[in-house]
């Protein structure tokens, strides 16, 4: 996750772009808790509304933090989400995977 920390989504967005321009297959290896879930998923062979859960919210992050790139690179994004993407984060929101995703994988596992 500190690979992904900046001050702004749009500095976040910029260091993604980084590894999306040498790879997109760099770019899919920098989540290695995608490949975590599944290899647990398939250990496990336990593939209940907990587990879906966290599967979509992690497929969901990547393809939207895609999605952010080509607009941004695109300059087709609209004047609202460029102030929007400028804003500053707070510093504790890059660790709220870190909180969600054990909770999850927890009640997917009992």
């Amino acid at each position: 996750m500190s690979w992904q920390k900046s001050p702004t989504i749009e500095q976040t967005i910029l260091k993604l772009n980084g590894y999306y321009q040498k790879s997109i297959f760099i770019f899919f290896l920098m989540h290695p808790s995608f490949y975590f879930v599944l290899l647990i998923i398939m250990a496990t062979k336990v593939f209940n509304f907990w587990m879906i859960a966290i599967l979509f919210l992690k497929t969901i992050d990547i393809f939207t933090k895609i999605k952010l790139i080509k607009l941004h690179k695109s300059e087709s994004m609209d004047e609202k989400m460029r102030e929007l993407i400028k804003a500053p984060l707070n510093q504790w929101l890059f660790f709220s995977g870190v909180g969600l995703y054990p909770f999850l994988l927890f009640y997917g596992l009992i």
